[in-house]
């Protein structure tokens, strides 16, 4: 069974869930079996919130948090402090972090790095030049689908445009399309 585990980090207010959601409706779009769901503790703006999405080629009988995820993908880095990102990830597996550090920086950084890639893109950046607010959700995942494509880009444009319909949704694709050219790659 071809699985892919990813878990968003992010802050309450961020859009990490509505990324993961986004995600799984583009991989649903394509025929594969998802799931989305959140996990956060006092509901409030600004409080460390974790999102999760799985996507298989085949039906999934697993029902549970993602431990060990293929791709962690980080909405605001000062999370980096207090909450240990890489817990779990596996080897071979990427983390992308919303900063405008190089990768090779994050990762000097960084303890227990070996055999993870560590991308990074200027989301926030994007984020508010495209929509005058510091979402990250849709930068995100324009950069998963350039690192880690575990579906295309085409169908999480189509998801978002029904998501957020009209200019809302035209200026996040935006933001998903340069995040994607935006997104630096370091090496395993």
């Amino acid at each position: 069974m071809s699985l892919t585990e990813v878990r968003f980090h992010g802050r309450g207010g961020q859009g990490a869930w509505t990324a993961s959601q986004l995600l799984a409706l583009a991989a649903l779009k394509e025929g594969k079996y998802v799931q989305s769901f959140p996990e956060f503790g006092p509901e409030r703006m600004g409080a460390p919130i974790t999102a999760f999405t799985r996507i298989s080629d085949e039906k999934m009988t697993i029902h549970c948090n993602v431990y060990n995820p293929d791709a962690v993908l980080v909405l605001d880095s000062t999370l980096m402090s207090t909450v240990n990102v890489l817990k779990g990830v596996k080897r071979g597996g990427v983390l992308i972090i919303n900063t405008k550090d190089d990768p090779e920086k994050v990762k000097a950084e960084l303890k227990n790095v070996e055999g993870v890639m560590i991308a990074t893109v200027p989301a926030s950046e994007l984020a508010l030049n495209i929509l005058g607010r510091d979402i990250t959700n849709t930068a995100i995942l324009g950069s998963l689908i350039k690192v880690k494509p575990v579906t295309s880009l085409s169908s999480v444009i189509e998801v978002t445009k029904q998501r957020f319909p009209g200019e809302l949704g035209e200026n996040n694709v935006e933001v998903i399309k340069k995040a994607y050219e935006k997104t630096f790659m370091g090496e395993k």
